[in-house]
């Protein structure tokens, strides 16, 4: 009898030594489970924060744009960052695409009016826009002084503009006549006839906008 009830006891000890350990591999289970849950959960986290192509597209289209781009120079003075640091006047003679311009600009002594000027935007012809223009008209406005400075004073306007503004917009220019603009994208028109061939460029006091054709004012 004394021999049975050791036994019995015996057996109850055993299965009560071995409860804690079934208790604790029961619960390493569920911590396995929910740490596996909680991964999956912060997951979706994890990638809404990441940036879109679309974000990096938007930002990059903030920059210089156009087929004209492709001519400007990759470094020194004449490129993008270079024409940053520089007022405009002198920031167009390092760009060698606008040397009409820039002789232009001096012999109608505007170069410390458009260097002094702040946050204005300047339409910018190019050699090959002022080339169509038949060599003795060209010839007869660069010796006017005064229709020389009219013209020009004509491709500027007194406020930095966005690619988003020229969308459709009429701007009054420095000349006091008034310009207009239309487009969309990377393909925008001025006064229905001159296209922007490099746009949204950065200079230390303007936005240059590189046109193909000279804009004559009414």
């Amino acid at each position: 009898m004394n021999a049975l009830r050791l036994r019995r006891a015996a057996v109850v000890v055993a299965a009560a030594a071995a409860l804690p350990f079934s208790l604790a591999a029961c619960s390493d289970s569920g911590s396995d489970t929910r740490s596996e849950a909680g991964a999956e959960a912060s997951a979706p986290a994890a990638q809404e924060n990441t940036p879109t192509t679309g974000t990096a597209t938007a930002t990059a289209a903030d920059g210089p744009f156009g087929p004209g781009c492709a001519s400007v120079p990759k470094d020194g003075a004449g490129s993008f960052d270079g024409m940053a640091k520089d007022p405009v006047a002198t920031a167009a003679s390092n760009n060698p695409a606008l040397s009409t311009l820039v002789a232009a600009v001096k012999q109608a002594g505007l170069v410390d009016t458009l260097n002094n000027a702040e946050n204005i935007t300047v339409f910018a012809p190019t050699d090959d826009a002022f080339a169509k223009i038949p060599k003795a008209d060209l010839d007869k406005v660069l010796a006017d002084k005064d229709m020389l400075t009219k013209i020009l004073t004509y491709h500027v306007v007194g406020q930095k503009l966005t690619p988003k503004q020229l969308e459709n917009g009429s701007f009054e220019t420095l000349q006091t006549g008034t310009l207009t603009t239309e487009g969309s994208g990377e393909a925008y028109t001025v006064n229905d006839s001159s296209k922007v061939v490099c746009g949204n460029v950065p200079t230390a006091n303007a936005t240059v906008y590189i046109v193909d054709t000279v804009l004559m004012p009414k």
